[in-house]
């Protein structure tokens, strides 16, 4: 399989590899000859519809390290929560499903900061972590300046009995259990990057 970045701006998703990933059919193809990320972000931080962009390149790794080092860098981890009757955890942020993430803090692994972020913005404890599942990335702009903010997501476990309290403070004005049958509240609702995360669910 190859490897393959992927960059989520607002509604687009930047895919940045040597060749097309399977099952992808519905995107648009930039010429990397005259790919300028700048301009290329303006555009898509206007979308008010998904959409994919795809960069075909051998250079797909140095193309992808050069748009990072481009901007300024930010450490998150958050996780993806099911319960003992397998219904997974969503925080409604900003009038937004999400999942819960947050920034991890200096002298931190990414594992405890994504309990510690989870516990805090959706008031429950968690009571395991498993498997790492991805890295994600995505790309905002913050006092003015580009950030690109990479997440690392694992799986956690917690309980049903335990009562759900949003972080008002974060924007979060709900938290709930859905189950697999319930997520299309979610997929109407949210952003590219959480419809790819949930697709594993």
């Amino acid at each position: 399989m190859a490897q393959i970045y992927k960059i989520y701006i607002n509604e687009a998703v930047l895919i940045i590899t040597e060749s097309v990933p399977k099952n992808l059919s519905d995107y648009q193809a930039l010429n990397i000859a005259d790919f300028d990320f700048v301009d290329f972000f303006a555009h898509a931080s206007a979308l008010s519809s998904p959409k994919i962009f795809l960069v075909l390149s051998p250079q797909f790794k140095p193309i992808f390290k050069s748009i990072k080092r481009s901007m300024i860098s930010i450490k998150a981890a958050g996780g993806i929560v099911r319960n003992e009757e397998n219904e997974c955890l969503f925080i409604l942020r900003n009038g937004k499903w999400d999942l819960p993430k947050g920034k991890i803090e200096k002298g931190e692994g990414s594992r405890a900061a994504a309990i510690r972020e989870v516990e805090e913005e959706c008031g429950i404890r968690i009571e395991s972590s498993g498997e790492k599942i991805c890295n994600t990335y995505h790309i905002y702009v913050m006092n003015g300046a580009k950030v690109i903010k990479k997440t690392a997501w694992y799986w956690m476990k917690s309980t049903k009995r335990e009562k759900l309290i949003p972080q008002l403070e974060e924007g979060i004005t709900e938290v709930r259990w859905l189950s697999k049958l319930d997520l299309s509240l979610v997929q109407e609702n949210t952003y590219p990057l959480i419809k790819d995360l949930i697709k594993i669910i």
